[in-house]
C-alpha cells in the first residue's frame, strides 16, 4: 500500500493525518480493477489518544482494496501539538473534520489513480465513517452533514454507549479520576475532562442522527462502556430511525481499539463493501 502524509486546516491551525491506498498491479490491469474498490473509509481517534491507536484498521482495509484517511484530532498531543482554544467550537464543529478529511483522500485517490476516476462518482462511492469512543461519536455527526447526503454511507462505531443510570460510572470513581491527571495533560486545557466528559455524555443522548445505518462494536470487557452501555446506545438510536446492528467480541477492552481492525473489515465484508 501506499501512504501519504498530509494536513487537515482547523480554524487557523492544522491536524495530522494519513492517507492509505491499496497497492495495484499495472501489469495486470483486469485484477488491478476488480481489486480497487468503490470504498472510501475515515476514521479518528478517542480521547486523549491519537491515530496509532487504530492505525491497523486502514491498513487492513487496503489490503483489501479500500482506501483510507486516518486523522488526529485537534488538541490531542499525541497526535500533534495543535491546539482546541474554544471548547464550544470544537463541540459544533470538529465532526467537519471527516467533510475535510474526505476530500483530502478523494483528492489523494484520484492522484494516483486517474482511471478510475469514475469510482469516486456519488453514485458508485461507498463512505464508511469510524472511529473509536470519541471519534466514534463525531463519526455520527459527520454523517448527519448535507455534503454526504447523496452517498451510500455507514457509522462503524467502536468503544461507543450510553452511560448507565442510577449506577456509578467508571468516570466518576476515585481510581479513573486519579488516571486523569496524567491523561488530561496530554490534550489542550479547553479540553479538559471536566468539560469532555459532560458534553459526550449529554451529546450520546441528544444526537441528531436519523436515516443512517450504524454498526456498533464493543467489547464485553469494555469497562468505560459498561456491560449493556451498547445496547442502551443501540435502543435509543433506533428510535430515530436509524437501522443499528450490534457486536460484541469477548475480549476488545476499550483501551486497545487496535483490536477492532478485524471486525471492522469483517463486518463490510459481510454487508459486500469489501
Amino acid at each position: 500500500m501506499k501512504i501519504i502524509k498530509l494536513f487537515l486546516n482547523y480554524q487557523d491551525q492544522k491536524t495530522n493525518a494519513l492517507v492509505f491506498l491499496p497497492e495495484i498491479n499495472n501489469e495486470i490491469k483486469e485484477e488491478s480493477a476488480s481489486f480497487i474498490k468503490s470504498t472510501f473509509a475515515i476514521f479518528t481517534h478517542g480521547y486523549t489518544a491519537d491515530k496509532s491507536s487504530i492505525i491497523n484498521w486502514p491498513i487492513r482495509l487496503a489490503e483489501s482494496g479500500v482506501s483510507s484517511i486516518l486523522f488526529d484530532l485537534p488538541g490531542h498531543y499525541l497526535g500533534n501539538y495543535s491546539e482546541v482554544r474554544d471548547f464550544d467550537y470544537f463541540k459544533n464543529h470538529a465532526h467537519e473534520l471527516f467533510y475535510s478529511a474526505f476530500l483530502s483522500l478523494k483528492e489523494a485517490f484520484q492522484n494516483e489513480f486517474p482511471l478510475y476516476d469514475n469510482l469516486v462518482e456519488s453514485s458508485e462511492l461507498k463512505l464508511v465513517f469510524g472511529g473509536h469512543s470519541l471519534g466514534a461519536m463525531l463519526s455520527l455527526k459527520g454523517l448527519m452533514m448535507p455534503e454526504f447526503s447523496e452517498y451510500q454511507k455507514i457509522s462503524i462505531a467502536v468503544g461507543l454507549g450510553m452511560a448507565p443510570k442510577d449506577i456509578v460510572h467508571l468516570f466518576d470513581t476515585p481510581f479513573y479520576k486519579s488516571t486523569l491527571k496524567i491523561r488530561e495533560q496530554l490534550v489542550s486545557e479547553a479540553l479538559k475532562p471536566d468539560n469532555v466528559f459532560p458534553w459526550i455524555k449529554e451529546e450520546k443522548e441528544i444526537l441528531a442522527v436519523q436515516n443512517l445505518t450504524i454498526h456498533l462494536i464493543t467489547g464485553a470487557d469494555d469497562l468505560v462502556v459498561g456491560n449493556d452501555g451498547m445496547e442502551r446506545l443501540a435502543a435509543n438510536l433506533g428510535t430515530k430511525n436509524n437501522s443499528v446492528t450490534i457486536e460484541k467480541p469477548t475480549k476488545l477492552p476499550h483501551h486497545e481499539p487496535q483490536l477492532a481492525a478485524a471486525y471492522v473489515k469483517k463486518h463490510l465484508k459481510n454487508i459486500n463493501w469489501l
